[in-house]
Parts: structure tokens; C-alpha cells; sequence
């Protein structure tokens, strides 16, 4: 821990943990009015959550999936930046087929028939804050990043600095120990020591028998390819979420290239056990 570090914990410090986006989310603060701090982070969360839950028949996204169009700025952002981001992976990543993603996440919540791909893709417009759409989006792949980035927004103060970890989405780091969770138990595949923003994503987590929560526009195939990605991205955890959604979807080799090709991100890519990482990923790691 840095010098710096250690005299915010003097200060004081606090943790708060709580339900979020079906995951457990953790903030914590040090320094100057941590529990204020605190307490924002966690209002900010839990407001976004309400506007961007597909799942909750008031949220704005479900106005949208329901009327076509909302006028709302988190949703504008949300969705310029993943139409930004299909472009980038070439259509890997893509928010255009919510349709698929609610019979997923219906499914893995609360089983009934098996999930299958619907491969018709909405047309979209963002005009300011007004977002239309001809079909229901799929913001699943870039929400959870989002909202731990305005949560860190809000953390953060004059003489405080802190973190919010969604559920291994990570934002503000500083630099400290962070475990990549072994998809077998035991001990961590890696410890990070990184100030970049970390996402994981992969097979095992958020499965039904053999249905995860991936799935892969371009071939209309469900299912990770890998068991385990962790990405670390410079930008913010928007952009490691969605990076480590659109490795989960790719060969390792592909997943690989486009972050090797991907500037300010590292990715570590684990496929039938054997462990795939780009040029710079064991700078970030301990």
C-alpha cells in the first residue's frame, strides 16, 4: 500500500455490501467522509439499477423494449457507446437482439423452455437522449460496467479514494491485490496488482445445466467459448464489461487478436485449460 494509501485508512475507511444486478456488489472508501462516500456510490447504483433493469416493468429500458422509443441520458449513452462497440468487434458484440437476451436470462432465472436465438435485429436511433428501437435491446453485455463506473463517480471526493467491485467488475483498483476466481475452486488462476478497470466473464458463471449467459450473435449459437475471461482496460469498466463479454463469444486465438489489437487493454483467456494472455497482461499481474 502506498504512503498515500495508509493515510486515508488513518482517516477512516468503510465497506458496504449489497444485492445489485443479480450479483453482490462491495464499495468501499477511505479517507475524508468514507461513509458518505459510501452511501453515495450505493444510491447511485441502486437508482441506475431501477432505470436499467430489463426485468423491472418500470425501468426505462423495459419502456423501451414495451413503446419503442424513451427519452432517458444513461440508456443514450449505454446505447451510442454499444453501437460504437459492435462496430469495433465487428458485430461479435452487439445490443441489437434483447429479445435473445431476455429468453436467456429469463431462462437462467427461472428455467421453463430452453432459450433459442431470434436473430432479427432492431434497428436503432439515438437523437440527444431519446433512444428509438424497432425491437427490444440487449444492454446486458454493457449495463453492470456502466453503473460500477458512476457508482465509482460517486465515491469518489476531496482527500477519499475508493472502489466498487460489481460482482468481479471492478472499478478503481489502485493498484491492490485482485483475485481472477478459479473456475475449479482453490486458489486464484491470478492476483492482479493493477489501477486499470478489470471485468470477468466465461462459461461458469450464470449457467443452467449446460446454458450459460453468452451468446453469439454472428453464428445465432448459444454458449461461451471459454471458460474464463478477465479483461483489464485503461478506458473504464464500460469498456472491460463489454471487452470481456466479446472474448467470452470468440475463439481464444481470435479473443487474443482483438485485444492484443486494442489499445489500453490486456486480456487473460482461459479455453479447455490451457491459458491464453496478450502481450501486456503479466504487467498487470503481481
Amino acid at each position: 500500500m502506498s504512503a498515500l494509501g495508509s493515510l486515508y485508512d488513518r482517516v477512516g475507511s468503510h465497506t458496504r455490501t449489497f444485492d445489485c444486478c443479480d450479483t453482490t456488489f462491495e464499495v468501499h472508501a477511505a479517507g475524508v467522509r468514507a461513509a458518505g462516500g459510501v452511501d453515495a456510490a450505493v444510491a447511485v447504483a441502486r437508482d441506475l439499477e431501477g432505470q436499467l433493469n430489463a426485468f423491472d416493468p418500470t425501468s426505462d429500458v423495459a419502456a423501451l423494449a414495451r413503446t419503442g422509443a424513451v427519452t432517458n441520458p444513461h440508456v443514450a449513452r449505454l446505447v451510442t457507446r454499444g453501437l460504437d462497440y459492435e462496430t469495433r468487434t465487428d458485430g461479435v458484440f452487439s445490443i441489437r437482439y434483447g429479445t435473445t437476451e431476455r429468453s436467456v436470462k429469463g431462462y437462467l432465472r427461472e428455467g421453463g423452455e430452453l432459450p433459442i436465438h431470434d436473430d432479427r435485429a432492431a434497428r436503432v436511433d439515438v437523437d440527444g437522449d431519446t433512444v428509438t428501437a424497432s425491437r427490444p435491446l440487449d444492454l446486458n453485455g454493457i449495463a453492470k460496467g456502466y453503473l460500477v463506473d458512476r457508482a465509482y463517480d460517486a465515491l469518489q471526493g476531496p482527500g477519499r479514494h475508493g472502489y466498487v467491485n460489481g460482482g468481479g467488475d471492478i472499478a478503481g483498483p489502485t493498484g491492490g491485490g485482485v483475485a481472477v476466481e478459479s473456475p475449479w475452486g482453490g486458489a486464484p488462476l491470478r492476483v492482479l496488482a493493477t489501477d486499470w478497470n478489470v471485468a470477468t466473464s466465461g462459461a461458469y458463471k450464470r449457467r443452467r445445466g449446460a446454458v450459460d449467459h453468452i451468446y453469439r450473435p454472428l453464428d445465432g449459437q448459444l454458449g461461451a467459448r471459454n471458460v474464463l475471461v478477465t479483461v483489464v482496460a485503461q478506458r473504464d469498466c464500460t469498456e472491460a464489461d463489454v471487452l470481456a463479454t466479446t472474448c467470452a463469444a470468440l475463439h481464444p486465438d481470435d479473443a487474443i487478436a482483438l485485444v492484443d489489437d486494442w489499445s489500453g487493454a490486456e486480456a487473460l483467456v482461459v479455453h479447455d485449460g490451457v491459458f491464453h494472455e496478450t502481450g501486456g497482461f503479466d504487467a498487470h499481474v503481481a
